[in-house]
């Protein structure tokens, strides 16, 4: 996934999983009821803090909180924009 936006400092572009379908005994989940995901794949990262290098990746899966970063648009995809700091893991 290639996209013309360059964030700045520790900020990091991601791009969210998709929110579950169905739950593990196959019951389908009503648009209404889902969650927020909380894992996404990471698409652009800034060059971080002077004397912060960053240690996420492109191409890097990770975890964060459920109401971590800002959302919005682009190209009709959907994108979370965030500090390093809110992510909690990389899968």
């Amino acid at each position: 996934m290639k996209v013309n936006i360059k964030p700045l400092q520790d900020r990091v572009l991601v791009a969210p999983a998709e929110a579950e379908q169905k739950t593990a005994g196959g019951i389908i989940i009503p648009d209404t009821a889902k969650e927020k995901p909380q894992k996404g794949t990471v698409v652009a990262v800034g060059p971080g803090k002077k004397d912060e290098p960053m240690t996420v990746k492109v191409g890097d899966t990770v975890l964060y909180g459920k109401y971590s970063g800002t959302e919005f648009q682009l190209d009709g995809e959907t994108y979370l924009i965030m500090k390093e700091s809110d992510i909690y893991a990389i899968v």
